[in-house]
């Protein structure tokens, strides 16, 4: 018996394509209508270009979005009105300034860029990570706000905030590879890296303007969108672990730090000069808790309690009051691990001290007394000795009676000022 074989499907090309060069050639910037296959439109086959184009003016950016996703020659005709001057003009919106909400993120601009995202992100899905960012970056380029130095009143601006909001619509979704070729190009783009150096390497507020410019683009455009603890770590991660832990604890102050009410410049001298309350530290604390909890497997437990210590010596060494305020905010764990930290180092002084203030912020701030005396108990079981808890416990000793001679010192000469300042005639 003999049998036919049918080759119609057997035959291997003469020619083989490239993986990447098919991808890529389906991106050209204008549309050949010889070469695309015309009925993958649909009912649009029968409309000239122009026509379709009208079409799209009457659809909300949402509806485009959807409809990009109808076929590759759907999708191109839309990249190619996106590229016309219409066509951006109408989708880069650049009233940024005209804002007063309390909530800028509720706004119908960011809402409108949140859209547009989801827009550039299927439209150019066919594409390598590094040709998509470069298209956008294409479209976006004229957008002076979206620049790291691009806008005059960057205070007053948004423009960062609806930046961030399409990379984070953008980039849902992408493993961490392709996330980290984004903040790579980003860096090249604005020069990130070389500006941080700068600000790490001079004197604390020797560059303010470049200190705000880095803080609002760390904070605007990687940092503060994102819905998963894990994505806002990611990022903050990508920041910090290029630099030394010196340069991890200036950067963190400079992007989570406290800052001017009159003109958004940070405050170096805010954790040195006086006691300081929960608004100025909330932000490093939710940062160092960020980096702590979620477990991500660029830090561990000892990094980020060498990150706090560094930092309670930026940009010099801070009051304890402050240190400890920051402990307690940064929550159970932390606090606990840090003090265990000195325990095991043999720094009982440091540590004694830290006690006190730990339960001079908790009278302060009204919390419950009943958790300065169960962390001092976790703390004592941390000494491998009778002996060693017993000295830690007389260093306590001596740290409160040393601290409540001080304040009775403070009320002395309060007194004796307030004295000197009466009348002759009631000093007797």
């Amino acid at each position: 018996m003999t049998s036919r074989v049918n080759t119609s499907f057997t035959l291997i090309p003469n020619q083989k394509y490239r993986r990447s060069s098919r991808r890529s050639s389906c991106f050209s910037n204008t549309f050949d209508s010889d070469s695309q296959p015309l009925s993958t439109l649909g009912n649009f086959k029968a409309l000239p270009l122009e026509i379709f184009q009208i079409i799209l003016k009457y659809l909300s950016v949402k509806d485009i979005s959807m409809l990009s996703m109808v076929s590759k020659t759907v999708s191109q005709h839309i990249i190619n009105y996106i590229s016309t001057s219409s066509g951006s003009k109408r989708l880069l919106l650049q009233d940024f300034h005209d804002l007063e909400l309390p909530d800028r993120e509720d706004t119908a601009i960011v809402e409108h860029y949140r859209s547009l995202g989801l827009l550039f992100k299927r439209c150019t899905l066919l594409l390598p990570t590094k040709e998509r960012l470069k298209y956008i970056h294409k479209i976006l380029a004229d957008v002076s706000c979206f620049k790291f130095n691009g806008c005059a009143a960057p205070l007053q601006c948004v423009g960062l905030l609806c930046y961030g909001i399409f990379l984070q619509t953008l980039t849902a979704g992408w493993d961490e590879l392709e996330c980290h070729r984004v903040y790579n190009f980003l860096c090249e783009l604005t020069h990130l890296s070389r500006k941080m150096q700068t600000v790490v390497c001079s004197k604390p507020g020797s560059a303010r303007k470049l200190e705000l410019r880095i803080r609002l683009f760390c904070r605007n455009v990687l940092l503060d969108h994102w819905t998963h603890r894990s994505d806002s770590a990611f990022w903050l991660t990508c920041i910090l672990k290029p630099w030394p832990m010196v340069n991890q604890a200036r950067l963190l102050y400079i992007i989570f730090g406290p800052i001017s009410p009159q003109d958004g410049h940070l405050v170096w001298q805010k954790m040195i000069e006086g006691p300081t309350d929960e608004s100025c530290l909330k932000g490093l604390a939710e940062a160092i808790k960020l980096l702590y909890d979620t477990g991500t497997k660029e830090w561990t437990a000892d990094d980020v309690i060498s990150l706090v210590d560094e930092l309670s010596v930026v940009p010099r060494e801070w009051l304890l009051e402050n240190n400890a305020r920051l402990l307690i905010l940064s929550g159970n764990n932390i606090c606990f691990t840090f003090m265990a930290s000195k325990a095991v180092n043999g720094r009982t002084i440091e540590l004694a001290k830290l006690i006190v203030f730990l339960a001079l912020v908790s009278e302060k701030e009204l919390y419950c007394m009943d958790w300065a005396v169960k962390m001092m108990q976790k703390v004592c079981k941390v000494f491998s000795t009778p002996v060693e808890r017993n000295n830690f416990l007389q260093s306590v000793a001596d740290a409160f009676a040393c601290a409540i001679m001080e304040m009775l010192q403070l009320v002395m000469s309060g007194l004796q000022r307030t004295f000197k300042k009466l009348p002759w005639w009631l000093r007797g």
